[in-house]
């Protein structure tokens, strides 16, 4: 039987900041702040929150290895992410910090131990236990939702997603193939 621990999910992970380094990369700097609608991030905004959202795993279970979200001081924890978010940063600089970012995560999550993996946590209540992998697992789906997002925003401003662009030359190698 295969397992899925820590070296899938880190090669998971890999995988997907590749693909939203792509999306980066592929949306014009001129377009860094274009808001889809009002209240929602700026396309720099979401980069930069996907940049840094793994920190918060990283505090919870890398620094502080909580047992528990009791007391967790997630108010200081957005302060410092939302302040964070708000530097100004050059295209060129969230697409590098993305990809060197997104390796170093990856190259922890890779030496976790199955044990680690496998210890419990509870809500800020003390209830519900969650395991780390699961916990650890979310970055990277919290990761997917936004990078739909970007895909989306590309479309709005004209840009065909370049894993839209992969299927369709795909389909196209398989239709001249058969012919």
């Amino acid at each position: 039987m295969s397992t899925y621990g820590a070296k899938e999910l880190a090669n998971s992970l890999r995988t997907v900041r590749k693909n939203t380094v792509q999306v980066a990369a592929d949306i014009p700097e001129s377009q860094y702040n274009f808001v889809a609608a009002p209240g929602t991030r700026s396309v720099a905004g979401l980069l930069k929150h996907i940049l840094y959202a793994p920190s918060l795993f990283e505090d919870m279970h890398k620094e502080k290895k909580l047992k528990t979200l009791q007391g967790y001081d997630f108010p200081a924890f957005l302060a410092r992410a939302n302040a964070a978010e708000k530097l100004k940063h050059s295209k060129a600089e969230i697409v590098a910090a993305l990809a060197t970012e997104g390796e170093r995560f990856a190259a922890w999550i890779e030496k976790l131990k199955p044990e680690f993996l496998a210890e419990t946590y509870t809500d800020p209540m003390g209830q519900n236990p969650k395991t780390r992998f699961e916990s650890l697992h979310s970055a990277k789906e919290h990761e997917m939702h936004h990078r739909g997002q970007l895909m989306l925003i590309e479309r709005i401003l004209g840009i065909t997603p370049h894993l839209t662009r992969q299927m369709e030359e795909r389909m196209k190698a398989r239709a001249a193939a058969a012919k």
